[in-house]
């Protein structure tokens, strides 16, 4: 293979990619690529990385139980701190158990490829996360794509399919576009059609609801209404990893049964010290989710005051510009002007919906969205370029 070739068909088409290098923690605003900026980027919802409490729980953990586990969970790589977390995660979130992954993107190729297999049916959402697809893939069902977050279509996709067992599965809040799930409805048709029904709430934790608990708590929903909740550890909750909730035997299943748990290392201690110093905020302090939640609406209602109409319901707010070239040309202005919002472009979302994807966290200030909002419409009218809706 060519790589030079490849590559250079990369930049052609404005879809190679480089990485911006941070040297300054993580927070409202930080050092990247030798500029104080600041950050619109980050999923550090909460403002919670750099948090003192929580940085002593990691390194007290550090202390105690050292640097490395040495073995997958099944072995010999199952230590004090991660029955803990699930133990903790699952009284966050309300369930018999949870289990947890080395990253949300094991967690969700584990999970659908251990409970679904060529017998089953899987009705994935058009716009979930790259990881849903992955695991719809690996385990081999047939997969079957439902319009966005259109319960009609699903329902509709079901009474053709006829699935004998399966499994409806959606992004709570969708990482690129920033709305949430219509849960409810889709809690109601696994239920008539007696499939199960699984949702990541990787951006929804910490940020849905009145205490931060999620998409289910944002509707007002029981922790019956889904058989398994996925979420990270690596946003609101400021440490890495992933996690499923559900019932005692679904996790024990699944603790069995999934590859990518049985046959991969467990967390660090600290990393996993970290995740339950994060939960435990967010349990104890909800006024953070509130902050949050008030940002969401104050940005939101900044960019529509500049013509640039936004829902305002999740701290992923996406401009959308359209072409590569013109998203690119937009971030490295918004980058100069002291904001920092890398262009997302294809195959993360579709050709011709480029965007800047503002990331919202409850560490900005009310100063900080209006100069970001005059910042954008700057940037996309410097680019000689409008789109009417984000």
């Amino acid at each position: 293979m060519d790589f030079a070739a490849r590559l250079s068909e990369l930049k052609k088409a404005h879809l190679h990619r480089s990485v911006y290098t941070f040297c300054s923690p993580q927070g409202r605003e930080a050092e990247v690529n030798g500029k104080r900026v600041l950050v619109f980027s980050s999923n550090n919802y909460l403002g919670l990385a750099q948090d003192p409490v929580i940085k002593q729980k990691a390194t007290a953990a550090l202390e105690r139980f050292g640097v490395g586990t040495g073995s997958s969970r099944l072995v010999a790589g199952n230590m004090t701190p991660h029955m803990e977390l699930e133990a903790l995660l699952a009284s966050f979130k309300g369930t018999e158990a949870a289990l947890v992954f080395t990253s949300g993107y094991t967690a969700n190729v584990g999970v659908i490829s251990a409970l679904c297999d060529r017998d089953s049916v899987i009705f994935s959402d058009a716009l979930n996360h790259a990881s849903i697809i992955d695991g719809c893939r690996l385990s081999k069902a047939k997969t079957v794509v439902y319009a966005h977050n259109d319960p009609d279509d699903l329902l509709q996709k079901i009474r053709e399919t006829c699935p004998g067992k399966g499994l409806i599965v959606t992004d709570g809040v969708f990482s690129m576009d920033g709305d949430i799930a219509h849960l409810p409805e889709l809690a109601r048709i696994s239920r008539e059609h007696k499939l199960l029904l699984m949702v990541d709430d990787a951006h929804a934790t910490g940020v849905l609801g009145e205490t931060g608990r999620g998409t289910l708590e944002h509707f007002g929903l029981g922790p019956d209404a889904v058989d398994v909740v996925m979420g990270t550890l690596s946003k609101a909750i400021p440490s890495e990893g992933g996690f499923i909730c559900g019932s005692r035997n679904l996790c024990e299943y699944v603790r069995n049964t999934a590859r990518a748990f049985i046959y991969t290392t467990s967390p660090s201690p600290a990393t996993v010290a970290a995740a339950a110093g994060g939960i435990e905020h967010i349990r104890d302090h909800p006024e953070t989710v509130r902050r949050l939640q008030d940002n969401v609406r104050h940005f939101a209602s900044r960019l529509r005051a500049s013509g640039l109409p936004c829902a305002g319901e999740t701290p992923i707010v996406p401009v959308v510009v359209g072409g590569e070239a013109l998203a690119l040309r937009a971030s490295e202005e918004l980058f100069n002007l002291g904001i920092f919002v890398p262009a997302i472009r294809y195959p993360t979302v579709a050709k011709g919906q480029a965007r800047l994807r503002f990331a919202l966290s409850a560490a900005h200030t009310h100063d900080d969205l209006d100069y970001a909002a005059a910042c954008a419409l700057a940037a996309i009218q410097s680019v000689d370029f409008f789109s009417p809706s984000c």
